[in-house]
C-alpha cells in the first residue's frame, strides 16, 4: 500500500503502532498515554481521498497524556518525536511545515527537527478545548444542547488506537447518542422546521417565483436529510459531508435519488411530488422507531389550499408527548444549537457558540448543566 493511496485511519493507526508507540517505549519506558485520531479532517469521519491528501495530510494523531505528566514530560515527549521520527511513513512525510497561501501546509522534508503531526496534550484539557465542557465530569443538558452535531462527530468517529488512561473510550460512549428524552427533542424539532416550510414550495411556486420554490426545496431536502441522520441515530456531519452520510444510511440507496429529483426539478409541482415521496418514507421511518403511537404517514393538502405537505408538525406533537424529563419538556421549539445557527465561525468557536445557545435557552438549564 505504499505505493498507492493509504485512507488517513490506516495511515494513522499504522504510524502510531510501527514508529511512535515504539519510540515511546524506547525512551520513556512505561509512560501512561492514550492515542487516537480525533477532532477535525476528513480522515476522521472517513470520508477522505487522495484530493484529501493536497493539505493537513500525513501521518498524524494526538497523544493525550494526564495533567501531570503533560506538565512533566510533555515538552520532552514532543522533542523526542520531533528528533526521532522517520522523514517519511507510508511514502508520506512526517513534517508539516509552514503554512501557506491559502492556510494550507505544504509538507516539506527539510533538514533538523520534523514539524510532525502529533499533537501531546493533557486529555482534559483537549477534550474541555474542543468540546467547549469537559465530558470526564459528565454531560449535562446545555452540553448536549450547546454541541454541534459536527463536534460530537469528530469526537465519537475516528479511532482509538491505545487508552492507556482508561478515560477516552469512556467518554466515547458517553457522547455517542443523545439521551432518549434529549433525543426525542431534537427530532421534535427537526419535524417543526419541516412544518414551517413545507407549504412554500407550492405556493411560491404558484405565483410564478420558481427560484424561491427551488430554494426552499433544497432547504426542505437538507432538513430531511438531517431528520434521516438523527433518526438512524448518526450525528450529521458539516455541509461537504451530509450527502456522503446520508447515502450511507439504510434508507439512503432508495431515498437519494428522490432528494436528487427534488432539487433538479424546475417545476414546483414535480418539486412537491418528490417532496412528499420524502416525506412519507421518512414519516414510515419513525413510525418504524416505535418512539411514539403510529402516526398517519401519509401527505394530505395543505388546509383548503392545493399544496400537498405532511403537515409534519404532527409528528413534532407525538414527540413531545412522549418526553418525560420536565426540564427537557419546558425548552422552546428550537432545538440543539446548529438547529437554529449555522454559521461555520459561530459553531466552530466553542465560547462563543455555548453563549448563543445558553441565550437561546432557559437560564436554569445552564446553570444546571
Amino acid at each position: 500500500m505504499e505505493d498507492g493511496h493509504v485512507r488517513g485511519l490506516e495511515l494513522s493507526r499504522r504510524f502510531y503502532l510501527e514508529a511512535v508507540a515504539p519510540l515511546l517505549a524506547r525512551r520513556f519506558g512505561g509512560l501512561t498515554h492514550t492515542a487516537a485520531l480525533l477532532g477535525a479532517g476528513s480522515e476522521v469521519l472517513g470520508y477522505d481521498t487522495e484530493r484529501s491528501t493536497d493539505h493537513d495530510w500525513g501521518p498524524r494523531l494526538q497523544l493525550f497524556l494526564s495533567p501531570e505528566n503533560a506538565g512533566e514530560h510533555g515538552e520532552a515527549v514532543d522533542a523526542v518525536l520531533a528528533g526521532s521520527l522517520p522523514p517519511r511513513f507510508l511514502g508520506y512525510p512526517t513534517n508539516f511545515g509552514a503554512t501557506g497561501a491559502g492556510g494550507t501546509r505544504h509538507m516539506e522534508t527539510t533538514d533538523g527537527p520534523l514539524r510532525h503531526g502529533v499533537v501531546v496534550a493533557d486529555l482534559t484539557a483537549w477534550l474541555t478545548g474542543h468540546l467547549g465542557f469537559d465530558p470526564i465530569a459528565g454531560v449535562g443538558l446545555s452540553d448536549w444542547l450547546a454541541t454541534p452535531t459536527q463536534t460530537l462527530a469528530e469526537i465519537t468517529a475516528g479511532e482509538v488506537f491505545h487508552d492507556g488512561l482508561g478515560l477516552l473510550l469512556p467518554v466515547r460512549r458517553r457522547l455517542a447518542w443523545y439521551p432518549g428524552d434529549v433525543w426525542r427533542y431534537v427530532l421534535a424539532c427537526q419535524w417543526r422546521r419541516i412544518c414551517q416550510e413545507e407549504a412554500f414550495v407550492g405556493r411560491a411556486g404558484e405565483v410564478g417565483d420558481e427560484l424561491g420554490s427551488a430554494v426552499t426545496c433544497a432547504r426542505l431536502v437538507r432538513d430531511l436529510i438531517r431528520l434521516a441522520l438523527l433518526m438512524h441515530r448518526r450525528y450529521p456531519p458539516y455541509g461537504k459531508w451530509l450527502g456522503s452520510a446520508f447515502a450511507a444510511l439504510p434508507c439512503g440507496p432508495a431515498l437519494a435519488p428522490v432528494l436528487r429529483a427534488a432539487v433538479s426539478a424546475t417545476g414546483w409541482r414535480e418539486r412537491e411530488s418528490h417532496l412528499a415521496t420524502a416525506y412519507e418514507a421518512l414519516a414510515a421511518l419513525h413510525n418504524d422507531l416505535g418512539l411514539t403511537a403510529p402516526v398517519d404517514p401519509r401527505t394530505r393538502p395543505y388546509h383548503s389550499r392545493p399544496f400537498r405537505v405532511l403537515h409534519a408538525e404532527r409528528f413534532t406533537e407525538a414527540l413531545l408527548e412522549t418526553i418525560a424529563d420536565p426540564e427537557v419538556r419546558r425548552l422552546p421549539l428550537t432545538g440543539a444549537v446548529d438547529q437554529y445557527v449555522d454559521s461555520t465561525d459561530m459553531l466552530g468557536d466553542r465560547s462563543r457558540v455555548r453563549r448563543v445557545a445558553g441565550a437561546a435557552r432557559p437560564w436554569s438549564v445552564f446553570e444546571k448543566g
